[in-house]
């Protein structure tokens, strides 16, 4: 029983030390973003709490003078960096371009949108805390304007009601309404806006939105606009007051705040002058909101470049093939690109992965019917079922791109496994094609020695486009005597009673009966375990890219997969795992 134990730690800590392995760049950057905002939040607290010149400001609003600041600082610092993750050419050029960022390093870029939505988790905590702390400090300053309020708070409300006197408290009488007080002040009505905006973007970001309607998400994301230019002018009305610099020499504090009736006589205590700090937020977002604001600029330039449609193919599976040409167009395999169709939206511009090779003459998209969007697409594209095949009656369309994504770091590794589910299969049609293309060439050298493909799916029909490929590249290894290249292995998880039928009764024929490939389809679900021991038992020292693209749970299991069967032993086999996101 305790050797029983001992085995389940010590896996546990292998799991742990391989999950640190594969994760520890975005797990540093992680834990330094959480440091940046404790550094942040912890230093202006104490400021706020300690400086002189908010000594009068602290009588008023007491500790939530520091809440609010502090969440204000930390709430400038990610609206800094949300845009970041999303520019998507900053992201292609630092993949492209930067010497440091290679081999399992670029695979963390991939995360860009994990780490969007890390910074906007941090936004809509400090926005709440923010909130809140003004709320209780608007009620305070309308407290210590009624009858009640006595001493040196009733005498701090006063000030300003004279000719020579800078108000601290900016509600000048306990008999208005606090919510009327809020929304006459720039900083009540941005705030609002701000708030709204912001509750608007949060929610429609949901998983459950996103899957109902895109289209709601796309448009609601859009008021990102209202949100920046209210916060960049949010602290222009300069509501929180301290005491000048000037007003802090002649007036000493220490003394004078125990003097309070004698600031109109006492030449030692003349009285406090105040004035609000200069807004800082636009001098945090300026830099992020020029660089999305040329990402925009870039997008525009080549929605105006002319895009050829040069074959439209409608297959049975609902999968429309789009084959275009754009001028000065280079892509690699693996990439994406931003799709728009003005006839349905001037405003909506679609992921899509691109499924032809570098090396041939256009590019191409398989685009799956699963919305409102593609649904008007695969319309657009036919009359009464059938494909337009004249040029001039097909509609236009814009691209933006192409994008890096996980799949380009294939060719990186010795060993890479490429999983896909479904329609996910698209991103690896261009890798496909891609190998096929290097085989022709014999003065091609690759780092990739071995590529195990993984395809899951229900529909049989899907199988049509991609077996052509699979069919394709089959014969070509052959013929180069390279088959050690590629190892496929298909799954069909669903069939009627025919189908179970026709595939019994030809199941001894040297082709498979759905996909005509020499390899035979398997039926069910692949056993990841007996997978990937295989895998590792194969390459005992080699470092494996694991891709996949398919839905969450798959995923899941496959980073799981990956801790398991990576060795604790730097020498041994490690998996490293890529999911394609846009």
């Amino acid at each position: 029983m305790k050797e029983r134990i001992c085995q389940q730690q010590e896996r546990k800590t292998v799991m742990m030390g391989c999950w640190m392995l594969n994760e520890s760049v975005s797990v540093i950057l992680a834990l330094s973003w959480l440091g940046v905002n404790l550094y942040l939040f912890i230093d202006t607290f104490r400021w706020y709490g300690e400086e002189e010149s908010f000594f009068y400001t602290r009588v008023i609003l007491g500790s939530t003078l520091a809440w609010a600041r502090a969440s204000a600082v930390c709430l400038n610092f990610n609206c800094m960096l949300i845009l970041l993750p999303i520019s998507r050419n900053l992201i292609s050029f630092i993949r492209g371009a930067s010497i440091c960022c290679r081999g399992p390093w670029r695979r963390h870029l991939d995360k860009n949108l994990k780490f969007h939505k890390l910074v906007a988790y941090g936004i809509a905590i400090n926005a709440t805390i923010h909130i809140a702390a003004h709320l209780c400090n608007l009620e305070r300053y309308h407290l210590s304007q009624s009858a009640e309020a006595e001493g040196l708070l009733a005498a701090l409300s006063k000030l300003g009601d004279t000719p020579n006197e800078s108000y601290i408290n900016p509600i000048r009488t306990s008999h208005t309404n606090t919510t009327t007080e809020l929304l006459s002040t720039i900083a009540g009505i941005t705030g609002l806006l701000i708030s709204v905006a912001l509750i608007l973007i949060m929610t429609s970001s949901t998983e459950f939105i996103r899957q109902i309607s895109y289209e709601l998400f796309w448009y609601t994301h859009h008021v990102f606009i209202i949100f920046f230019i209210s916060l960049s002018i949010h602290g222009a009305g300069r509501i929180v007051r301290g005491q000048t610099p000037e007003s802090l020499l002649l007036h000493n504090v220490t003394f004078c705040r125990d003097h309070y009736a004698e600031w109109q006589a006492a030449a030692q205590c003349p009285v406090p002058q105040f004035s609000g700090k200069e807004p800082s937020a636009w001098k945090w977002v300026l830099g992020p909101v020029v660089l999305y604001a040329c990402e925009r600029v870039i997008r525009f330039w080549r929605f105006q470049q002319e895009v050829v449609i040069t074959k439209v193919v409608s297959h049975p599976s609902g999968v429309l093939e789009l084959h275009m040409k754009k001028r000065n167009f280079k892509m690699a395999p693996g990439q994406y690109v931003l799709l728009q169709c003005p006839s349905i939206s001037s405003l909506e511009w679609h992921p899509f992965t691109l499924t032809s090779a570098p090396q041939e003459d256009f590019f191409s998209v398989h685009i799956r019917t699963a919305g409102d969007w593609t649904r008007a697409l695969r319309k657009a594209f036919e009359e009464d079922g059938q494909t337009i095949k004249e040029p001039r009656s097909l509609p236009r369309l814009a691209v933006d791109g192409p994008f890096g994504a996980a799949l380009t770091d294939v060719f990186h590794y010795p060993v890479s496994v490429c999983i896909a589910a479904g329609i996910g299969v698209t991103p690896f049609a261009a890798l496909l094609k891609s190998i096929w293309y290097k085989c022709c060439e014999s003065q091609t050298q690759l780092k990739l020695s071995k590529v195990y493909f993984y395809w899951i799916c229900r529909d049989p029909s899907a199988f049509e486009w991609f077996a052509d490929l699979l069919l394709s590249l089959e014969t070509r290894m052959s013929e180069q005597g390279k088959t050690h290249l590629l190892s496929y292995h298909i799954f069909l998880t669903s069939w009627d009673e025919n189908q179970a039928i026709h595939i019994a009764l030809h199941w001894d024929e040297n082709t498979d009966v759905i996909t005509g490939l020499k390899q035979k389809t398997f039926y069910g679900r692949p056993n990841w375990n007996n997978e990937f021991r295989q895998i590792a038992y194969n390459h005992p020292s080699s470092s494996i890219g694991v891709f996949s693209c398919g839905p969450k749970a798959l995923s899941k299991t496959l980073q799981r997969m990956c801790r398991v069967y990576s060795s604790a032993d730097p020498r041994g086999v490690h998996f490293y795992y890529n999911k394609e996101s846009f």
